[in-house]
């Protein structure tokens, strides 16, 4: 069975970008000294889905970083060519998230990591998400993109697994999505 997975951080308020998408404040935090566990979330993953969004930003931080299957879900970049350096490595697809997941499983697929906030808002209300790690990076944007938004009608049952705080001040919180 197919499964998703998010990794994502916020701001304490909850926005994964600013409004026109920059997320600088976010790097700008990053501190290499410290494991946040990507590695090991990463480790068990077969291919990662994201939005346009995702995608572009990704794109422009230089080299792209993972050595995995990517899917980006955008009817824009749909029937558009993959950009030559990642031709092989990221396709472009106008899929639900259900088909999305389905054309995944098809190949093999098992563990798919899940990015972007439309995305991610997208396929939790589907109910393709298994889990989520959240870090909270601690500065206040005030406005911007935010991670949760619309839940399809009803509640999204969380059970907390886990949080940790870490030097820098980021605190990391793992959940797992509870079946209705």
């Amino acid at each position: 069975m197919i499964t998703g997975h998010v990794f994502i951080a916020t701001s304490l308020d909850g926005f994964i970008a600013r409004e026109d998408g920059d997320i600088a404040w976010l790097l700008s935090r990053d501190d290499p000294a410290e494991d946040h566990g990507y590695d090991d979330f990463i480790r068990d993953i077969d291919a990662l889905v994201m939005g346009r969004g995702s995608f572009e930003a990704v794109s422009a931080m230089g080299e792209w970083p993972y050595d995995r299957p990517v899917l980006v879900l955008s009817r824009r970049l749909a029937g558009t060519p993959v950009p030559p350096a990642l031709a092989g490595r990221v396709r472009f697809a106008d899929l639900a998230p259900r088909q999305a997941m389905q054309a995944l499983a098809a190949e093999g697929k098992r563990r798919v990591y899940v990015d972007g906030g439309q995305v991610v808002q997208a396929f939790l209300r589907e109910g393709l998400i298994e889990d989520l790690v959240l870090t909270r990076i601690p500065v206040l944007l005030g406005t911007g993109r935010p991670l949760f938004g619309p839940t399809g009608g009803g509640d999204i049952a969380l059970a907390h697994l886990g949080t940790r705080a870490f030097p820098s001040g980021l605190v990391q919180s793992r959940y797992r999505v509870v079946a209705a």
